[in-house]
């Protein structure tokens, strides 16, 4: 079903449901649909704006931050290597092609080490604590 605004020839203004667009075409070539203030058959659709269904209420800033960093986590958890402490070694390596990469690392390297690496052209950059994932567990 459909509602359309309509206005008939006086300019009196009304509403009427309709099964299609084609439904309330052929009823208004027959002379079917008729102004209920003052009879004319002389009907057109109105200008109307369309019914857009409301939306939940958009997440707050907060929210999205969550979302995202959960995202990341996972992200970071299935696709990368952990290397722990031993990051700015592993980094080197795989930076001078020493060791063959089955996946980008991640681990943990002071703020020195971090420095050092990046005036030696290693691509890292340093992530947010609430992006990071935990550390697996060692197995003993």
């Amino acid at each position: 079903m459909i509602r359309y605004a309509l206005i008939c020839d006086a300019e009196d203004e009304f509403e009427a449901w309709f099964s299609s667009s084609a439904d309330f075409d052929a009823q208004a070539e027959k002379g079917l649909v008729e102004c209920p203030v003052c009879g004319s058959k002389a009907v057109r659709k109105a200008p109307m704006a369309p019914a857009i269904a409301k939306s939940r209420e958009a997440p707050s800033p907060e929210q999205i931050r969550r979302f995202v960093a959960q995202a990341v986590k996972a992200h970071i958890r299935d696709s990368f290597d952990y290397v722990g402490e031993r990051f700015a070694e592993e980094a080197r390596r795989l930076h001078e092609n020493e060791t063959p990469a089955d996946k980008p690392i991640w681990g943990e390297a002071t703020p020195e080490q971090a420095r050092e690496l990046i005036e030696e052209g290693v691509a890292v950059a340093p992530l947010p604590p609430e992006f990071a994932p935990e550390p697996p567990r060692k197995l003993n």
